[in-house]
């Protein structure tokens, strides 16, 4: 028994897959730990392997791979050091694979315990890969009785609720909890309630870092039972910290310790855009980025963040004007790339354009020039960055934003060419925003310039796709202003149309932003990966057949007929 205990909270990076990796920076966590005295570590959900694992799951030397690695960092610990609470998938005596926590000491596992409440909701998929354990009671450790509720365990009340009434005094979260605008005060809220209901202080653990679509804050807390914050880590940031535990009349106490502010607004959604290219491109090892670099706003904010996350010289963008393109793009494009400090090659696609009307134009005679001959400008770039980026090793950095794709104003196998793209799910009003935010600051950490990395002509012209003379978006959709308000309704609300008439805007408007959005599917199955920052990102989070007849029996309601 003990009325005192230090427990270490490590908010770490792993990358999926590297168990090996992954476990070299959690024995530096421990070999720090163990340095403070610290009694017991604490790793985010499934860290052995990285989260999410996915399908991996599903394949049994994946899981044998775990178990020898887990059994050969758990021989360490009969260091005297230590113990450690290890988030892994661990296939348990009945042969079924859980997504566990195990509590290592004295050079074994001495306790395991599985996650309840498997999540089957928007990028989650966990009933696939793994089975869902019964309630848990809480494990002993040095005679306080310590409640281990995973992640999605602790959004509803039942699992905490049996930790409580089994004896439990303190409750570990381990968490894998992806970053979306707005969740760290709906995890905070969500801790505060669970503290209500159980008398019980909380540790919330996240993870940190990139993922392929997703990215992790981290932003990792304790809540006291009187509801305090004892701690807050940063966002952004790894960090391995210990806290000092004290059991008073009234139960166990977490002594006051850093609590720092964590962003918000565009500065957050900054920082995720950063994390989720840094993580992206370093984790799959790749050299740099390659940038088609149009003079634009959206290429011009994708060369910023790429910048900030891998510096200027891992960045290598590319104007490809053709006759088209305004002696202001090729002026902005220049200086954005001046400012930012990377190099820029001009590579004019006008030959190419040339060739391809040369060879087609057998085919095309009798027909007048349409989207075609814009497609054919967009793909010709595309073809150009392709090649550099197999000559070169660099990965093609995508610039298109959501109200782009939402609407397939974009052009398959042209400006959607990529291996990534930072924009996918930021709407064109945020682009804006984040524009004029990052002109204004430099965020943490970042490799980037201080001071402006674009001329503020790029914020300020009206957005053109440059593929046909005096060309405007606004020529082919709404204002972004219009057209991001019906977005958002439709896709993060899934509202009907007569809701969103009902909010001031045109019948027609919405009816045709429908339209686009529905018809556009099958470019955006064929589109990169991109952070996911909204509620409902293009992929496992918003799924829809591309084969949709739904379309006709819309148009066919009484809030269509009247628009029309």
């Amino acid at each position: 028994m003990t009325d005192t205990l230090k427990i270490a909270l490590a908010q770490l990076n792993p990358t999926v897959g590297d168990f090996q990796g992954n476990l070299d920076r959690l024995r530096e966590a421990r070999a720090f730990a163990a340095g403070e005295g610290a009694d017991l570590l604490l790793t985010s959900e499934l860290y052995v392997c990285g989260y999410p694992p996915e399908d991996l799951v599903l394949k049994p030397m994946f899981i044998d791979s775990v178990r020898t690695s887990v059994q050969a960092f758990a021989k360490e610990t009969a260091d005297g050091g230590p113990a450690v609470l290890l988030g892994a998938p661990w296939r348990g005596e009945d042969g079924l694979v859980y997504n566990a926590i195990l509590l290592i000491e004295d050079g074994a596992v001495t306790a395991e315990r599985y996650k309840v409440d498997l999540p089957n909701y928007g990028v989650f998929d966990e009933k696939r890969v793994f089975a869902a354990g019964e309630m848990p009671g809480p494990i002993a450790f040095k005679g306080v009785r310590i409640g281990i509720p995973i992640c999605e365990d602790i959004w509803t009340p039942d699992v905490v609720e049996c930790v409580a009434e089994t004896g439990g005094e303190i409750l570990l979260v381990p968490n894998g909890s992806p970053f979306e605008l707005g969740k760290t005060d709906q995890r905070q809220q969500l801790g505060v309630a669970r503290v209500v209901e159980s008398g019980l202080p909380l540790v919330y653990l996240n993870q940190l870092g990139g993922q392929d679509e997703l990215v992790f804050d981290g932003a990792s807390f304790v809540l006291n039972a009187d509801r305090t914050l004892a701690w807050q880590f940063p966002a952004w940031q790894e960090k391995v910290a210990i806290t000092h535990w004290t059991k008073e009349a009234g139960g166990w106490v977490c002594a006051p310790g850093e609590t720092v502010a964590v962003e918000t607004g565009e500065a957050a959604l900054y920082q995720a855009l950063t994390c989720g290219v840094r993580d992206y491109v370093n984790k799959n090892g790749f050299k740099g980025v390659l940038i088609g670099m149009s003079g634009g706003i959206d290429s011009a904010l994708s060369a910023a963040v790429a910048v900030d996350a891998l510096g200027s010289d891992r960045v290598h963008c590319v104007m490809m004007p053709s006759p088209y393109t305004s002696r202001e793009s090729l002026e902005d494009a220049s200086e954005a790339s001046r400012l930012l400090g990377v190099k820029l090659d001009e590579i004019n696609i006008g030959p190419a354009m040339g060739a391809f009307s040369d060879m087609l134009a057998p085919y095309f005679e009798g027909t007048n020039s349409d989207i075609t001959e814009e497609n054919i400008q967009s793909r010709s770039r595309g073809m150009t960055l392709m090649a550099l980026s197999n000559k070169f090793g660099y990965m093609v950095l995508s610039t298109g934003n959501k109200s782009e794709m939402s609407v397939g104003y974009a052009t398959l196998y042209g400006d959607m060419c990529g291996g990534y793209n930072v924009l996918k799910d930021v709407y064109k009003m945020s682009v804006f925003a984040l524009c004029r935010w990052r002109n204004g600051h430099k965020p943490e950490g970042a490799l980037g310039p201080d001071g402006a990395v674009m001329p503020e002509r790029i914020i300020t012209k009206p957005p053109s796709a440059e593929l046909r003379p005096d060309q405007k978006d606004e020529d082919s959709l709404p204002p972004y202003p219009v057209l991001d308000a019906i977005l958002e309704e439709l896709i993060e609300n899934e509202a009907p149309i007569a809701d969103i008439v009902a909010k001031g805007h045109e019948p027609e408007t919405v009816l045709k932003v429908w339209r686009l959005l529905d018809r556009a599917e099958y470019k955006r199955r064929q589109a990169p990966p991109g952070v996911k920052v909204t509620l409902k990102a293009f992929g496992r989070d918003r799924r829809y057949p591309l084969t949709n007849a739904f379309l006709g029996a819309y148009a066919a309601s009484p809030s269509a007929k009247a628009a029309e």
